[in-house]
């Protein structure tokens, strides 16, 4: 017969039994498995679309974030689409490789590299070709509503892992 680690240790926690009454969490219940499996779907409905393009999901990002602001720096992109400038870079060196992009350095600070959509990149961006799944979202008018939350959401829990809960 085994000894039990509370014996062995009488300082150690044992699991609390299960409330009666209680259910277990479900996977469909949690909010961030939700957002993590649509962010999935929206991944295979935009992949056919993208693939012929000859682009990857955060290529596209990239492009679209430099058809709202052309010519930012790798960080002020990196800033705007969630990534550290190391993970950045080889994503803008192909898009730069296919003539969607320029790179160079900043004349004012040779430390920053500054982004640049070019001809090519603009009329890429401009054809919107993620456009095509508005309606595949089924949300019709409450899209923009969604959107909305979702990046309120998403701003709510940077806060919070920033020690800022509360914060408006």
């Amino acid at each position: 017969m085994g000894t039990s680690q509370t014996a062995k240790n009488p300082g150690a926690a044992t699991p609390a039994p299960p409330q009666a009454g209680k259910e277990k969490p479900k996977l469909a219940n949690f909010l961030c498995f939700a957002i993590y499996s649509a962010n999935l779907a929206f991944g295979r409905a935009y992949k056919p679309i993208l693939d012929e393009l000859g682009l990857t999901y955060t290529q596209y990002i990239a492009l679209v974030a430099l058809s709202e602001k052309d010519d930012q720096t790798v960080g002020e992109l990196g800033e705007k689409m969630f990534l550290e400038s190391n993970t950045l870079t080889p994503i803008l060196k192909k898009l730069e490789q296919i003539g969607l992009i320029s790179r160079r350095r900043d004349p004012q600070d040779e430390r920053q590299v500054r982004v640049s959509l070019t001809a090519a990149g603009r009329s890429l961006a401009d054809a919107d070709p993620g456009a095509s799944l508005t309606d595949a979202t089924g949300l019709g008018d409450d899209l923009d509503e969604v959107q909305q939350s979702v990046a309120r959401l998403r701003d709510n829990l940077l806060r919070a892992t920033q020690g800022e809960l509360g914060k408006p």
